[in-house]
């Protein structure tokens, strides 16, 4: 793909300090919920000598930032936002700008590249930019008329750039409109690379996904991590129960539905930005995937138990096992970070729980902190690919190769080797990632068992067969592929470790 975005990705390739960066946070920013007074301007002038900026040109300048210094989506366009003066409208606008042109960016330079003399890649990369979120708005936004998206982008390359560039923004979009009908993707390619420019995936990553479920579910998953992410909550059951919360939320005027994936989930269909309300603050609840609330839920600590979270940060599965604990028993909350540490205290404070302990250290190194058999539960929610997470974090698809999945995989490996012999015999191991890599998954585990004859997989299933049917069960867990609940991609296995 010519004219790549970079990006840089979490965790990869790191020792287990990756711990669990970004799998939480880095996600993706509600439209329109910066604040931000200020402006865009990159001198900080204040508002009156500097016109105000456009959701378009702030998209573009975001977009640059990704391709040339590297920046993460999410943080970079948190910051021009806050910087910015937009309209929440237009603040939205930009989000969707940025995200819907990264999760569709090799579909877009597949179109560009007939109109383009010279080719993408050898664009300046704001031209590059300016051209592809232009292109997304034509196809993917139906709401924008094509002579608005073309005047804009000509008068955006005019203050940008010079005469010579907006002439050639001009001539290259209104070509594409008049060629309309040639804007498609031919259906008598082959079926990799077909699904590949269709819903703007790598094709190595197609390739992999069609020789590990067949091509009809590798379409399925590409399609589903084009979608918007939903927004569900968890409820803090120490402080009241899902239907009281979401009576309180109907209440309001927000639109809310019982999680069919979890019992402490609810899905939120409208009703502004969750974590700016009341109850948030108050700790009623936490803002999470469906997905990532059943991996608390495998774990199914008990009262009095001592649990270890060993990739803890920032603490939202780590306040699941205390509110499945009611607050009772103790639970050692390690992460390599100490700025992240103070992340999973403040969870802890938010939702009133006292049971967390947090510690600071090397996953790798946990084996020497703590004696054998030390922990009736341990939680190794493992540094990953993130595969599963890509409609949160688009940038994924084009950061992400195979080397680092079997890089990430080796590390994943040391990881359940070092902490295994820290679980009490009888107790309960659990396995997690955000990816639905068979390799970091169901492999990394049936590779586990034949080298660790202690362990097995759990017999007891803590999940409801609602909660599982269309889920594909693997080695005392779950695989979760983001199609089949509309939730992110996620594997969850239960181990126990035999009784002496």
């Amino acid at each position: 793909m010519s004219g790549n975005i970079p990006g840089r990705s979490s965790g990869q390739g790191q020792k287990a300090s990756a711990n669990a960066a970004g799998r939480e946070g880095n996600r993706r920013p509600n439209p329109g919920k910066s604040g931000g007074a200020g402006n865009a301007s990159a001198n900080g002038a204040s508002r009156s000598q500097k016109p105000k900026t456009s959701a378009r040109a702030l998209a573009v300048k975001v977009l640059s930032a990704i391709e040339q210094d590297g920046a993460y989506s999410n943080l970079e366009l948190n910051r021009r936002l806050k910087e910015a003066d937009l309209s929440p409208a237009d603040a939205g606008l930009a989000t969707e700008l940025v995200y819907g042109t990264i999760a569709r960016l090799n579909t877009l330079d597949y179109y560009l590249e007939r109109y383009v003399a010279k080719g993408v890649s050898k664009l300046q990369p704001w031209v590059r930019s300016l051209l592809r979120i232009s292109v997304y708005q034509m196809i993917y936004l139906d709401r924008i008329p094509e002579h608005a998206v073309v005047s804009e982008a000509v008068n955006l390359a005019k203050k940008l750039g010079h005469q010579g560039i907006s002439g050639m923004v001009n001539g290259v979009l209104r070509n594409m409109i008049r060629n309309r009908d040639e804007l498609r993707i031919p259906e008598n390619l082959p079926v990799a690379e077909r699904i590949s420019l269709e819903h703007s995936h790598p094709l190595w990553m197609v390739e992999r996904w069609i020789a590990h479920y067949g091509a009809e579910t590798a379409e399925a998953i590409c399609r589903a991590n084009n979608e918007p992410p939903a927004v569900s909550v968890r409820v803090n059951t120490t402080m009241t129960t899902r239907e009281k919360l979401m009576h309180e939320m109907a209440s309001t005027g927000a639109i809310v539905e019982a999680s069919r994936l979890s019992s402490d989930g609810i899905l939120v269909r409208s009703g502004g930005n969750m974590a700016l309300t009341s109850w948030y603050r108050d700790g009623l609840f936490s803002v999470q995937d469906e997905s990532s609330m059943l991996v608390a839920e495998a774990v199914a600590p008990e009262e009095e138990q001592l649990v270890l979270d060993c990739c803890a940060a920032p603490g939202g599965k780590t306040a699941h096992m205390a509110e499945k604990m009611h607050d009772r028993g103790r639970i050692v909350a390690n992460d390599v970070h100490a700025h992240k540490r103070q992340l999973i205290l403040d969870q802890a404070e938010r939702l009133g729980l006292s049971c967390i302990d947090a510690v600071t250290g090397d996953a790798l190194d946990l084996n020497e902190r703590y004696p054998e058999a030390s922990f009736d539960r341990i939680l190794l929610d493992a540094p990953c690919s993130g595969l599963g997470v890509i409609r949160r974090k688009p940038d994924v698809k084009w950061t992400k190769s195979a080397e680092d999945i079997e890089d990430i995989a080796g590390l994943q490996r040391e990881l359940l080797d070092r902490v295994a012999p820290l679980l009490k015999p009888g107790g309960i191991l659990v396995y997690s990632t955000c990816t639905i890599e068979p390799a970091e998954n169901e492999d990394m585990i049936a590779d586990f068992l034949n080298r660790h004859p202690e362990y097995r997989p759990a017999e007891a299933s803590v999940w409801s067969e609602s909660e599982t049917a269309n889920l594909k069960v693997v080695n005392g867990g779950v695989q979760i592929l983001p199609q089949y609940a509309h939730s992110d991609g996620f594997f969850i296995s239960r181990l126990t470790k035999t009784a002496e």
